[in-house]
């Protein structure tokens, strides 16, 4: 496929990292010279200097034949100019675009073919809003990951001592939990990857990755860990668009604090936010954490521009008694590193991002993907088609379709149905099944094992 990703910030690179490696025709456009070179040396891409907007930019990058566009520039005018003129001038199949302000995104009828044409909005800050909530709305969880429109999710949850199932093979979650369908889909030990079986043991520390329905998950989690009380109380540091947000929808179900350094800012948004406490003051100020009382906060969320600022106010938040924190972090370096010491979760904006591209990207009918492990994981929705004689999993049992080493069906949505993949399931036509994916090179395999040809039996 050949794609023109505009932008050579941090979700632009992150994009074409990701990429890259998939036998994509990749160019990458940009005013700033050096962030091109960087691109350039470490990866295997065309780089175009220019305004992104421009026609004669977009020409010299090869939007004549280009499969699909990104916009990803930090400037939502200039993304959303840069598809009308692929539309307008080189008829670019698919057209994506980062569009940042609530001011444009609440009004979809600013999207549409005769007014900015631009097939797929994304928008980073209500990703990962949506992200940050459903890790509150699950305390013990590192990642819950919905699919068929949050009927079906994907949990990681650290296996800690005291939980019934640690200690134990897989298969005595059905007898602990008989009346739960839950299916283990990928545990990592020490950093590497273990094929899940009925008689693998789950060991404390483990990460396990399960698959279920959103109202069992709660108790699968029960088996893997000790259950922990709900979250009542949270805490915001930055009062950008990501923690207004985070305020604006959590504050009519849980005890609100959002600190904001600005004085102007904090104040205008104190006017928005009806039932949140605004603060005006430093999240890394210790006697006004005190003040707050940190040490009953529920879940403390750093989420400004400044990755420096959200590690240190989260680590302070932590130390002074904080039962959760969590840390916006850009810097994939950062990640690793935060999350070995007192960060609890440390949240990728550009990995939640990718996730949304990546769905438009993946060959086949394939309806969601998300992005784990830094990139080195996928889970995804994939749609079948066609029928036992033209295709390789409509038509057979779970156990007989060849899934390559590493990949893992999870669960099966089939109409308003939610099956967990056992060995005699079978797949239909129209199903939407769940895939986990612990390495994702194996990428190619899957899309050739959905696709739909002839005489394959």
């Amino acid at each position: 496929m050949k794609i023109i990703i505009l932008g050579a910030g941090q979700v632009g690179t992150s994009v074409a990292n990701n990429l890259v490696s998939e036998a994509n025709d990749i160019t990458v456009v940009d005013q700033n010279p050096e962030l091109l070179r960087e691109l350039a040396d470490r990866l295997d891409l065309r780089t175009v200097q220019g305004s992104a907007g421009h026609p004669e930019v977009l020409v010299r990058a090869g939007a004549e034949d280009a499969d699909m566009i990104l916009a990803v520039t930090n400037s939502d005018e200039t993304n959303m100019v840069a598809c009308q003129v692929a539309y307008t001038l080189f008829h670019t199949p698919t057209k994506i675009a980062r569009v940042r302000a609530l001011a444009y995104t609440q009004h979809p009828e600013l999207f549409t073919q005769d007014a900015l044409p631009i097939d797929v909005l994304i928008s980073p800050e209500q990703l990962v809003t949506e992200y940050v909530m459903r890790l509150i709305e699950y305390p013990g969880a590192l990642q819950v990951l919905d699919f068929a429109s949050g009927r079906v999710r994907l949990v990681g949850v650290r296996a800690r001592e005291g939980g019934p199932l640690v200690g134990h093979g897989l298969r005595t979650l059905f007898i602990h939990k008989p009346d739960v369908d839950a299916r283990v889909a990928a545990i990592y030990r020490e950093g590497q990857a273990i094929h899940p079986e009925g008689d693998t043991v789950i060991e404390v520390d483990d990460e396990v990755f399960f698959v279920a329905a959103a109202n069992n998950i709660r108790a699968v989690m029960s088996e893997l860990r000790d259950v922990e009380r709900p979250n009542r109380r949270l805490m915001f540091a930055g009062g950008g668009n990501i923690g207004k947000r985070l305020a604006l929808e959590l504050q009519r179900q849980y005890q609100v604090k959002l600190i904001e350094r600005d004085k102007v800012r904090a104040q205008k948004i104190s006017e928005q936010l009806e039932k949140t406490i605004v603060l005006q003051g430093n999240a890394a100020d210790e006697e006004l954490l005190l003040e707050e009382n940190i040490e009953n906060t529920d879940v403390f969320c750093a989420v400004t521009n400044d990755d420096e600022a959200n590690i240190l106010s989260a680590m302070l938040a932590k130390q002074l008694g904080a039962r959760k924190v969590m840390a916006l972090i850009n810097r994939a370096a950062y990640v690793d590193l935060v999350e070995s010491g007192s960060i609890d979760i440390a949240i990728s904006p550009q990995q939640a991002t990718i996730g949304s591209l990546l769905t438009h990207i993946r060959r086949g009918d394939v309806v969601r993907v998300h992005s784990l492990r830094r990139g080195a994981a996928e889970a995804m929705e994939a749609v079948a088609h066609g029928d036992r004689s033209s295709s390789r999993v409509v038509g057979r049992f779970i156990d007989d379709i060849k899934l390559p080493k590493g990949v893992t069906i999870g669960a099966i949505v089939r109409g308003e149905a939610v099956l967990i993949a056992h060995h005699d399931t079978v797949v239909e036509s129209g199903d939407h099944v769940i895939l986990f994916l612990v390495n994702k090179r194996l990428i190619p395999e899957v899309e050739k094992l959905f696709s739909v040809g002839f005489m394959f039996l």
